[in-house]
């Protein structure tokens, strides 16, 4: 099922963008482990200039066809990866898993048919609750680099166990967190693990609709699951579980830095200017995921810990 965009809209941002120079997507492919690839996003908030395109992505190869993971920001960006597959793994994108909801994950699924787009059912609701809105805000933000893209609405559920796909042994685990439904991805051959944005490698958590406990537990179960590499939702390819580490870190401190300021009587504008631990320094786009951060979470925090009068 697809959620039709309102042919309007494109045609009203074509105007004010005709002087700006077209997005251009170059998605490549480096291979991590046999039959399977990652292929690398930018490390920055989404913006015009990317076209939306920060996002991890990964082939699988099988003897059904490839296995796509999260297919990207848009339509044409989901068609660059179709393509793209065929090329390094030999054959077409016969499966395609987006991971959760978030729109620089799930959009490209508009290239493909929804009857071969699977995810949670957690991940199905929230696209239908948010994918008009996601859209809308996409376009705006994107304005070309979108075009022809609509909302797909996942056809295949995915439950957790371990399914065969063209031979390959996927261990599928719902879990949540980063979202109301997060997917991550076991290839038992390989060791492989794509964890989606459970996992952030060298670039700041983002936690627009994130519980951080449970983000924390599933991290643990993540932690507990025997495997050689990880393909994080952003960031490099992790060959030990430093990204894991650096995710959990991540959401410690900033669970327990709001909390304190709150308690502190800080305001947003104020907090939002904490200093970020050196251990940190490293880590991309650390100030804007923390400010963001602050917007998601400190009025909650505010109602929780300040007396009521």
């Amino acid at each position: 099922m697809r959620i039709a965009r309102r042919g309007f809209l494109a045609a009203a941002l074509a105007a004010p963008v005709m002087a700006r120079a077209a997005v251009h997507y170059a998605p490549h492919a480096d291979v991590v482990a046999e039959g399977v690839w990652m292929v690398r996003g930018v490390d920055a908030p989404i913006a015009y200039a990317n076209g939306g395109a920060i996002a991890n992505s990964a082939f699988i190869a099988t003897s059904a066809g490839t296995v796509l993971v999260d297919p990207g920001p848009s339509r044409a960006y989901g068609a660059l990866l179709r393509g793209l597959a065929r090329r390094v793994a030999g054959a077409p994108v016969t499966r395609v898993y987006i991971t959760h909801l978030h729109p620089d994950h799930a959009m490209g699924a508009a290239a493909f048919d929804p009857a071969i787009v699977h995810a949670l059912p957690a991940t199905r609701t929230d696209l239908e609750r948010d994918g008009r809105g996601f859209s809308d805000a996409m376009y705006r933000l994107l304005a070309e680099a979108m075009a022809g893209t609509e909302v797909v609405v996942p056809q295949g559920d995915v439950t957790d166990g371990t399914v065969v796909y063209g031979g390959r042994s996927l261990r599928l685990l719902a879990l949540a967190g980063h979202s109301a439904g997060d997917l991550a991805l076991l290839d038992a051959r390989t060791g492989t693990l794509i964890a989606g944005d459970l996992i952030f490698h060298d670039r700041a958590p983002a936690t627009p609709h994130a519980d951080l406990a449970v983000w924390r537990a599933s991290l643990d179960t993540l932690a507990a699951l025997p495997h050689r590499l990880t393909i994080p939702g952003h960031g490099p390819v992790d060959t030990g579980d430093e990204g894991l580490r650096q995710t959990r870190d991540w959401l410690v401190w900033l669970a327990a830095t709001l909390r304190d300021a709150v308690a502190r009587g800080l305001d947003e504008a104020e907090a939002g200017e904490l200093p970020i631990p050196e251990r940190f320094a490293a880590i991309k786009v650390a100030r804007y995921e923390f400010q963001r951060s602050v917007a998601h979470f400190y009025a909650r925090d505010e109602a929780e810990i300040l007396p009521q009068k």
